[in-house]
């Protein structure tokens, strides 16, 4: 395996160490600290020295390991320990590459100096207590100001060492804040505010050194900030460049660590304190710009990214960041794009963090269980909402776009179910949060928020869920004297018996006539499809009125003539055959090609048919035919005779196998 040595101690520092901990390397990683040890990644292929290294004991240890590379990630105002690794690489002949930070932006609301002299020089011509961020080792270079002990505090490393130079200065410890950062910008103005400080002094330590929280916080707090600059530096490579041309150099192939956490309905204070630290821990944040805005630190890398090809290849494109957090709206396993996301990162590191949903939120406000509510999104999604609003007592939506929480009021008023009850919570979490109550028929004329989420109750669920429907239940009439040919109730229900159907079937109904079938079908086949055949272009009208009548939203109908119709079609699970026109055989030899094992049930009433499908039976492993016969009460003066219907016989023809 190859050999890298990398100097650190700072965070592009740890960063790379926990990059190449998951390569096929072993590594070195040198700081100046015990303490700057305890912040890089335990791996079996990486050592640590936590101590001062002189330039002869840089030599001798790259004698020793004889490293394929040495990488200089060492703050950008440690010029002499960078002075060390060269002079030390250039004896032992070991390539050297320099990993250099980016500079901030130059201001001209800011103070800028050349050194610690040059800020001490600044400072002693004025007046006002100062806040240093400079590092312990600098606090000997201001001790000398005047006053120096009543108006200057100083923010060092929680170390010993770092407390002993407090005190060897003559700084007093009311005057010192050992802490480790990094600090928000929230926290920097609370600690400029707390001390009443004029001046804030820093290094120029770019975004890995929270310059930006720096600067703002002396913005907000009306400090002035003073800049001590960068020494020159040679040429050298960002972090994202260092990883790339390590890649490139050595065929490594990153593996990053990838957080998909669910952030709830939006407001920080409803996410969970793991949401909360992945977010914080992240080398780039991706996710909606709406999201991302929420929660995103001022120096973290942001993509703004929904689909999940787009996001697993942002990740790809980005070598540089070891830890990725894809925040998803809601919770990850309730209508989130992690479901589709997941396969797609199997080269990663994952973990997938759930977050408050919006239905769990929506009902706490409202003070009921959701035990009991069936969810549903209509966000992105093509569905029919009265389906399951007339046979459910509580349905949760998600509403998405504009205009969407009143066409839902709209359709359910238009399907007769204008006296449910709707709760619409719009954007829930945030301070301007938003429940309004009324029936569907009241909120249709509202306008809400195109993000918002409804639960909807209906206190008298009554959708029949047994076969057979009344035939008076669907349209027949194409013109006066004339109907369209129907399966009737009782022989649809032995039909519909002897399918067998699954909750998510994929049915072909041929030769659906009014679609009574096909409807009963859909309902029975809540998560399935129903695909309705029809060659006469007037029942194709019938049929689309009994679909929207029965709000039948999974039956799909296709016009034409079977076979043909159906080649396009998807696979069926189940078929029902109530008219072939002539082509049995050629139906039968379509349905087998696209499935094997589907489950076949036609009826026929003429001999000619009868006769045409007792021949096909021999095909099948599972065939048969049985014979029905109805009769029904009808009136004659004071009495009732049974009339009698013509005999329907019913085929069922399936191969074996697992649907058998």
């Amino acid at each position: 395996m190859s050999k890298i040595c990398i100097f650190g101690g700072t965070t592009e520092g740890r960063k790379l160490a926990e990059f190449l901990s998951g390569q096929p390397c072993d590594v070195m990683v040198c700081v100046a600290t015990d303490y700057g040890q305890t912040l890089l990644p335990e791996a079996e292929h990486v050592s640590v020295s936590a101590r001062r290294l002189p330039v002869g004991e840089i030599v001798s240890l790259l004698t020793e390991h004889r490293f394929d590379l040495v990488i200089d990630a060492t703050h950008p105002y440690a010029q002499s320990i960078t002075k060390s690794i060269a002079r030390a690489c250039r004896e032992t002949g070991t390539p050297r590459w320099r990993l250099l930070r980016g500079a901030s932006g130059v201001s001209p609301e800011h103070t800028y100096v050349e050194t610690v002299s040059d800020a001490a020089a600044f400072l002693s011509g004025t007046e006002g207590n100062i806040l240093l961020t400079t590092g312990s080792k600098e606090l000997a270079g201001f001790s000398q100001l005047p006053g120096f002990s009543e108006r200057v505090w100083a923010r060092v490393l929680p170390l010993q060492s770092s407390l002993d130079a407090c005190a060897q200065a003559g700084l007093p410890a009311s005057h010192i804040f050992a802490m480790q950062g990094p600090f928000s910008e929230a926290m920097n103005t609370a600690m400029l505010r707390t001390i009443g400080a004029q001046y804030l002094v820093t290094k120029d330590g770019g975004a890995p050194g929270g310059f930006e929280e720096k600067e703002s916080a002396a913005k907000s707090a009306g400090a002035r900030l003073v800049v001590i600059g960068r020494p020159p530096e040679e040429e050298g490579l960002s972090l994202s460049k260092t990883i790339s041309a390590l890649c490139a150099r050595f065929g490594f192939a990153p593996k990053p660590e990838v957080f998909i956490a669910g952030i709830g309905p939006g407001s920080e204070a409803l996410q969970t304190q793991e949401v909360r630290a992945a977010i914080r821990r992240a080398d780039c944040l991706i996710g909606a710009r709406r999201m991302l805005d929420a929660v995103a630190g001022p120096q973290q890398l942001t993509i703004d990214a929904i689909a999940p090809e787009t996001i697993a290849s942002h990740i790809a494109q980005h070598p540089e960041c070891g830890v990725f957090c894809v925040v998803m709206s809601g919770d990850t396993g309730f209508y989130s794009g992690t479901k589709k996301l997941l396969p797609l990162l199997k080269a990663c590191r994952v973990r997938v963090l759930p977050g408050l949903s919006s239905m769990s939120y929506l009902c706490a406000r409202l003070g009921v269980s959701y035990e009991d509510a069936v969810p549903v999104s209509l966000h992105g999604r093509d569905f029919d909402i009265a389906r399951e609003v007339r046979r459910r007592r509580k349905v949760f939506t998600l509403v998405g776009g504009d205009g969407g929480m009143q066409a839902l009021c709209e359709r359910l008023t238009q399907a007769g179910l204008g006296h449910v009850r709707i709760a619409v919570g719009e954007r829930l979490s945030y301070p301007d949060e938003a429940i309004t109550r009324g029936t569907a028929q009241e909120l249709r004329s509202h306008t809400f928020d195109k993000l918002s989420a409804a639960l909807i109750e209906n206190d008298t669920p009554n959708e029949i869920v047994t076969p057979g429907l009344p035939d008076e239940a669907f349209l027949r009439n194409l013109e006066p004297g004339k109907l369209v040919p129907m399966t009737k109730s009782e022989v649809r229900s032995i039909c519909l018996s002897k399918l067998r159907l699954t909750p998510n079937a994929v049915c072909w109904d041929v030769g659906a006539g009014t679609g009574s079938v096909s409807i009963e079908m859909a309902r029975l086949c809540a998560d399935g499809t129903v695909y309705a055949i029809e060659k006469n272009e007037q029942a194709l009208a019938l049929l689309e009125k009994n679909r929207e009548s029965f709000s039948a939203s999974n039956m799909k109908i296709i016009p034409g003539l079977a076979p043909e119709a159906c080649r396009d079609l998807p696979a069926p699970t189940h078929a029902f055959l109530g008219g072939t026109s002539g082509s049995v055989r050629d139906i039968l030899a379509l349905l087998l090609e696209k499935n094997p094992h589907v489950r076949i049930v036609s009826t026929a009433v003429t001999l000619e048919s009868v006769s045409a499908l007792s021949s096909c039976m021999a095909d099948f492993e599972i065939a048969e035919c049985v014979s029905v016969q109805v009769s029904k009460a009808s009136p004659l003066g004071r009495y009732h005779l049974m009339q009698a219907q013509n005999p329907v016989y019913i085929f069922t023809l399936q191969n074996g196998g697992a649907d058998a």
